[in-house]
């Protein structure tokens, strides 16, 4: 009679689960709580590049030389193309010789002037002879001007048959062959900068007020990563088919706009106010096939296994949408904790 109340004690101390005060624990834990995030509204937009141009023929040729093709890196002032100079190298010698000639003929004119003016003070001429050799040297002050600007002008037009990048960027289209006879305003060649790019989106007038008085934004990769935006251009009229707003992301100059490339749809998470959200640290979260669970210590030091929905990560926090409350505490590191419950036969739920 005397042992069985031994042998029920016994197996009562093997049902009970054996407990450990939190500092004891051989793994850190935190508590969860509740912060203060930015409230997003996630929409679609496009990325675009803010350096696209197309290069047009500003004189007359043919096509002589193409140095570069689609989807070449370009060089700023890189040359990408000639046209034939013939007509232009001719214009800039006839305007070389009429300079030549102003120049002769104003040299003349002051010389002129000078033996006048001399012989004026000594009043040996009328005024009139005077004002005749005056009006012949500004006639020829102005020619030479005119043969001056007519030099510049060809030389430009000679400029002109050579075609350089205006910046740094790739070409995105050729529209003409070696050969081909262009004229002013003929376009050549098409062409993007990767240095600068933007996302374009569709707003809904609704959300516009919050996203006016915050302009703040992120771009969000496919890899998980955010771009913040160095600011945003927001569009003063809305479109009446729609009623939507067109919004500019801007993205700063650096590296991480690489893996964005024009054309490219991507999600921008648009901050519109703050709330608060219950978050732990993101190593808390173990992840076991499809479920997704902490390791929860309660006030006695017992360890459980607790499944919880989960939101957007946030500066090393995840946040936690259900199966947890403020002020629980978790385990930073799962492994551990879960060897640890196990070792003391806790159950889990």
């Amino acid at each position: 009679m005397t042992r069985l109340p031994i042998l029920g004690a016994a197996l009562l101390a093997l049902a009970l689960p054996l407990t450990a005060q939190a500092d004891d624990l051989p793994f850190e834990t935190a508590e969860a709580e509740r912060l203060t995030l930015p409230q997003e509204r996630v929409l679609d937009g496009r990325v675009e590049a803010v350096q696209r141009s197309t290069i047009s023929a500003q004189t007359s040729g043919r096509v002589r030389e193409i140095y570069v093709d689609v989807d070449d890196f370009v060089e700023e002032d890189e040359l990408l193309l000639r046209i034939s100079d013939v007509q232009q190298q001719a214009r800039l010698s006839q305007a070389e010789g009429d300079l030549a000639d102003a120049r002769a003929r104003f040299r003349e004119a002051r010389s002129e002037f000078e033996r006048i003016r001399e012989v004026f003070e000594q009043n040996v001429v009328s005024r009139s002879e005077f004002e005749r050799a005056e009006a012949q040297l500004e006639s020829a002050r102005a020619r030479l001007r005119s043969a001056e600007g007519r030099v510049d002008e060809a030389r430009e037009q000679l400029g002109y048959t050579e075609v350089y990048a205006p910046y740094s960027g790739i070409v995105t289209e050729r529209m003409v062959e070696v050969g081909e006879s262009v004229s002013p305003g003929s376009p050549l060649l098409a062409g993007l900068s990767l240095d600068r790019l933007r996302v374009e989106v569709d707003v809904p007038q609704r959300l516009m007020p919050g996203l006016r008085d915050r302009r703040e934004a992120e771009v969000i990769l496919d890899s998980g990563e955010r771009i913040a935006a160095e600011n945003l251009t927001l569009f003063p009229y809305a479109d009446p088919r729609s009623g939507t707003f067109r919004v500019r992301v801007n993205l700063p100059e650096d590296e991480n706009n690489r893996g964005l490339f024009p054309g490219m749809f991507v999600k921008s998470a648009f901050v519109l106010d703050e709330v608060e959200r219950l978050m732990v640290p993101q190593e808390a979260v173990a992840y076991r096939s499809e479920v997704i669970a902490v390791y929860v210590i309660d006030e006695q030091g017992r360890v459980r296994f607790r499944q919880v929905r989960t939101g957007r990560e946030h500066d090393g926090m995840i946040e936690i949408l259900g199966g947890l409350r403020e002020g629980e505490r978790v385990a930073l590191d799962p492994v551990h904790a879960a060897i640890f419950m196990k070792e003391h036969q806790q159950v889990t739920r």
